[in-house]
């Protein structure tokens, strides 16, 4: 018999999968499917330019709403428009991501997994 197993064929573990431990990941992984579900149904809105322009992303981050005030239009200055769409959607994709980083860790306790 190979050395440090037993007759059971796992090494000190005396054979048994612990239940309870599967009950434990059985239950993170429908909590963490939950939590996914529920941060694919929210919205996170910003703003850029004190306000001008606001972006609304989904969960799932997708570009869902914009609005531009009229006084942001400036035929002279697009650029200046543009940067402010482009800040306020990257602002509003990172409280998404924000979001789905403290739900995860509150659904590990703090551990790192890969996920």
């Amino acid at each position: 018999m190979a050395k440090g197993f037993n007759s059971r064929g796992m090494g000190g573990m005396g054979g048994g999968i612990n239940m309870n431990m599967i009950k434990k990941a059985q239950k993170m992984q429908e909590d963490m499917q939950r939590m996914q579900e529920e941060l694919e149904a929210a919205s996170y809105t910003a703003a850029a330019g004190g306000g001008v322009v606001s972006a609304v992303v989904s969960g799932k981050k997708e570009l869902t709403g914009l609005t531009i005030d009229p006084e942001a239009v400036d035929p002279e200055d697009v650029e200046m428009l543009q940067d402010l769409i482009i800040a306020a959607v990257n602002q509003a994709l990172r409280a998404a991501d924000e979001a789905a980083a403290q739900g995860m860790q509150k659904l590990t306790g703090g551990l790192n997994l890969p996920f």
